[in-house]
C-alpha cells in the first residue's frame, strides 16, 4: 500500500480536479490523505443552504470530511490559513491569508504531515494554480517546497488540459451531442497546453464518486451547479480523465507502486 497526500487551497477543490485520482487510489487499496490550506472562508454559499447562525467555514470543514468519506480518504487536515479571495481583491493583503504566508513556514507545516504519512505521491497545482487564483498559486509554491523538505518521491501538479477539453467539446458539437456546451475561457492562463502535460489518470469508472464528492460540498455546489447539471456522457468526457505535470521523473527503482498503478504517461 502506498500513500497519496493531496494538497488543496479550499474545500471543494479536491472534488473538481483530483477526485477521480483519489477515488481510484483508494479503491486500489492505497492510503489517501486530504490537506487544505484554508477552510474557504470567502466562498459564496448557495442561497438558503446555511442554517441560521451557521458559520460558513465550519460548514465547509464538515463538507471536507463528507467528501473524504465518499472518496475513501483516510485523513483530513487543515493548515490553518485564511482564504485570500480572488486575485486583486483587498483580501489578498490580509496578513493572515494564505497568499501572504511565508512559503517556507507553510511548507514546514505541510512537510510534517508528509513525513508522518511517509507520502509516496503529493498532488499540488500547476504554477499558475490552474486559473490564476492566488491561493492555488501558493499551493504550487508551498507544495513544491514541502515535497523537497519531506523527500516525497513524486510531486504531481494537477492541471486542466486545455487542448483536450477543446477537442472534446468540438467533437460533441460535431456529433450533434447535445444541448449542453461548456464555455472554456479563451485565456492562456486557464490550464496548460497538452505539450506541457506529462501524465494522466483515467478515472471514468469513478465518475459517480466524483459527483458524490461535489455534492458533499452543498454550500458551494447546488443541484443546478453547471458541473452537477452536466449530462453523464459530458461529465465523463470532461471530468473523467485528470491531468498532471511532473517536472522530475522518479527513478524507476524507487517509484512507488501507487505511482505506477494510478498515473500513466501522457505520451
Amino acid at each position: 500500500m502506498g500513500t497519496l497526500v493531496s494538497f488543496h487551497a479550499h474545500p471543494d477543490d479536491e472534488s473538481i480536479g483530483t477526485a477521480g485520482t483519489l477515488a481510484k487510489a483508494a479503491a486500489l487499496g492505497h492510503r489517501v490523505v486530504l490537506v487544505f490550506a484554508t477552510r474557504g472562508e470567502l466562498g459564496e454559499p448557495v442561497p438558503g443552504v446555511l442554517a441560521e447562525g451557521e458559520q460558513l467555514p465550519v460548514r465547509r470543514s464538515a463538507e471536507c470530511h463528507e467528501s473524504a468519506r465518499v472518496l475513501g480518504a483516510a485523513r483530513v487536515e487543515f493548515l490553518g490559513y485564511v482564504d485570500s479571495g480572488m486575485m486583486g481583491e483587498p483580501s489578498n493583503d490580509a496578513p493572515y491569508c494564505f497568499w501572504q504566508a511565508s512559503v517556507e513556514h507553510a511548507a514546514k507545516r505541510l512537510a510534517l504531515i508528509l513525513e508522518e504519512e511517509e507520502a509516496d505521491v503529493l498532488t499540488t497545482y500547476d504554477d499558475n494554480g490552474g486559473y490564476g487564483h492566488p491561493d492555488h498559486i501558493q499551493v504550487h509554491r508551498v507544495g513544491a517546497r514541502a515535497g523537497e523538505l519531506a523527500g516525497v518521491p513524486v510531486v504531481a501538479q494537477n492541471t486542466t488540459n486545455r487542448d483536450w477539453l477543446l477537442r472534446g467539446m468540438k467533437g460533441l458539437r460535431a456529433d450533434g451531442g447535445a444541448d449542453f456546451s461548456l464555455d472554456i475561457p479563451d485565456d492562456p492562463s486557464f490550464g496548460k497546453p497538452e505539450s506541457e502535460i506529462t501524465h494522466r489518470v483515467e478515472s471514468v469508472e469513478y465518475a459517480e464518486a466524483k459527483r458524490a464528492s461535489m455534492r458533499a460540498h452543498a454550500s458551494q455546489m447546488g443541484p443546478d451547479h453547471f458541473l452537477l447539471a452536466m449530462p453523464d456522457p459530458v461529465f465523463a468526457m470532461g471530468l473523467g480523465t485528470e491531468f498532471y505535470i511532473v517536472d522530475a521523473q522518479p527513478n524507476p527503482a524507487s517509484a512507488p507502486e501507487l505511482w505506477t498503478e494510478v498515473f500513466e504517461p501522457l505520451r
